[in-house]
């Protein structure tokens, strides 16, 4: 897949992690917006902890990969240190997130709509990456 193109019938999956659930949600909401509804973009939120509450569950970013993993890779994006620790710890285990899952260093909102944006496009999992980590270069003035 050298021309950054996923196969037809498989797409990049995101998992969004954040210590709020409604944060999550809502990057999530905010971002498939921006992509023009990216209907065909698994994205899934996994915010707070599983009985609510600010925090981060390893079961519900796992939960949440498994849910939009469609064979073509899982982008997670994260907000602050405990989710990227969790996300890493998963990754670490081996077992615990779908194979070709990836923890991408990239900024929380503007990542994830890159993330999401090109991955309606159909791109792979390095261009998804791709796209998330150069919105660290986005500047607003």
């Amino acid at each position: 897949m050298g021309d950054g193109r996923a196969s037809d019938d498989k797409s990049v999956g995101i998992v969004l992690v954040s210590h709020s659930a409604e944060v999550a949600a809502s990057v999530a909401e905010l971002a498939k917006g921006l992509a023009g509804g990216a209907a065909g973009v698994p994205v899934a939120p996994a915010g707070g902890r599983e009985g609510g509450g600010l925090g981060t569950s390893a079961e519900l970013v796992s939960a949440a990969a498994a849910s939009v993993d469609r064979g073509a890779g899982v982008a997670v994006l994260t907000d602050l240190g405990s989710a990227v620790l969790t996300v890493k710890t998963l990754l670490a285990e081996g077992d615990e997130l779908p194979g070709n899952t990836r923890l991408l260093d990239a900024p929380f909102v503007e990542g994830a709509v890159a993330a999401v944006v090109t991955a309606a496009a159909g791109a792979d999992l390095d261009a998804v990456e791709a796209a998330a980590v150069e919105a660290y270069g986005y500047r607003k003035v």
